[in-house]
């Protein structure tokens, strides 16, 4: 299912507002194409003595609003174009949410799962220090995102603060709390996923107390999700799946037990008290809400026809493809956008960012209250766009995202 390219999935969409926006032709040209690209090799000395040489990305999509902030992930389908269009879609999602940033996203392509926490561990140094020349609390703040954690996330602050000579904790977020971490950030994504799911089914008249929900993905953000679905607002959680499938059970699942069942983070119990199935018939489940939660290119012109949830969350970034979205359109399914949906990791980033700034640290009720503010008023906003344009959400949430990007290059004009 990944086998669309999603650079050239981004770059449609950004047409597609474009035209929408009768947007000024040298500002399209701009938004485009990144700000900088960088491919840097990681040369890592491995357990038993030998060398390997990885292969890492940071792509700068616009810093237009603000120094560039994005992910880091580490897997094996890491490549350029895939960093570019998941920095693409930040630069959106900061300016949906009205935080002052402009995208980034950075990866290396690796199976961090085959390699040991002491070459994780030198890999991460490494790539650290070759990217120093472009990173910085108001250069580029990377955070964790698939394959990597608050761990990766310390040793980058660490080996920067190395050649720094101090401690840089606004240098990355996604820390551990010792060093400047923030309460409430490990959630934050699901969180933030868990609150437009709210406002969403509110809009389109689903009761969100015992409703059915779909969820692929058992990672962070679709765990987190889970939880705070059904214990917080009552949810069904009908079917879960990790990489290698996953669990239904019409009646609802035992969130907090599979929890504790399951072996290590993001991968399900080898059994439960449910049916077994794969990923492909998770997203056509009966339910009423379907939260695509792993990897981009999930919902496709080939699979989204057997869609049958009313509402659809992209928590993950990128999972239906362009192609895609008329089909779900044509069916009426409400199609909950990733640059707003799962806005709430980058929201609480920048949280995380404020407090090291001022060596000031909010409580986690803080937290969540700031974030509860900040995805409200984004959902409301974009809601309101898709009634004013009669457009759907993900038109409508980039019209606002792009339109404030936009609204920046004409403020600041070209250099030179």
């Amino acid at each position: 299912m990944q086998s669309q390219n999603v650079w050239h999935n981004a770059l449609e969409q950004l047409d597609n507002v474009a035209q929408k926006l009768a947007l000024e032709p040298h500002i399209h040209a701009r938004l485009r194409q990144p700000k900088r690209s960088l491919e840097v090799s990681i040369p890592t000395l491995m357990d038993d003595g030998t060398e390997r040489v990885f292969t890492g990305f940071r792509v700068q999509h616009s810093i237009d609003r603000g120094p560039a902030k994005g992910g880091i992930r580490y897997s094996p389908h890491v490549n350029e174009d895939e960093v570019k269009a998941l920095a693409m879609w930040m630069t959106w999602k900061c300016a949906v949410v009205s935080i002052p940033y402009g995208g980034a996203k950075g990866g290396v392509n690796v199976d961090a799962s085959q390699l040991s926490a002491s070459e994780l561990e030198r890999l991460t140094r490494r790539f650290t220090a070759e990217l120093l020349p472009i990173l910085g609390p108001e250069k580029d703040v990377p955070a964790p995102d698939v394959g990597t954690n608050a761990q990766t996330m310390a040793w980058m602050m660490d080996a920067y603060s190395s050649f720094a000579g101090y401690a840089v904790p606004g240098v990355v977020t996604g820390k551990p709390l010792s060093i400047g971490g923030s309460a409430g950030r490990e959630e934050a994504t699901g969180r933030g996923v868990a609150i437009t799911t709210r406002e969403m089914a509110r809009n389109v008249g689903i009761t969100l107390s015992g409703a059915s929900v779909a969820i692929q993905g058992f990672g962070n953000v679709g765990k987190w999700a889970a939880q705070i679905l059904q214990r917080e607002l009552g949810c069904r959680i009908v079917a879960i799946s990790d990489a290698r499938g996953g669990f239904y059970n019409p009646r609802g699942l035992d969130i907090e037990r599979l929890l504790l069942e399951a072996p290590r983070h993001g991968v399900l119990p080898e059994k439960f008290d449910a049916d077994r199935i794969s990923n492909a018939e998770l997203l056509a489940l009966p339910c009423e809400i379907l939260i695509p939660a792993a990897l981009e290119n999930q919902i496709t012109a080939q699979n989204a026809h057997e869609i049958q949830a009313r509402v659809l969350v992209e928590a993950a970034n990128g999972p239906t493809t362009p192609d895609a979205d008329p089909i779900l359109r044509d069916k009426g399914v409400v199609v909950v956008p990733d640059v707003l949906a799962n806005a709430g990791g980058v929201t609480v980033s920048y949280f995380e960012w404020l407090q090291g700034r001022e060596s000031y640290f909010w409580s986690a009720d803080e937290v969540n209250s700031r974030l509860e503010r900040i995805m409200k008023n984004a959902n409301i906003e974009v809601w309101s766009i898709a009634h004013r344009e009669k457009t759907d959400l993900r038109m409508a949430a980039y019209i606002a995202g792009v339109g404030k990007v936009a609204e920046a290059i004409r403020a600041r004009g070209v250099y030179g």
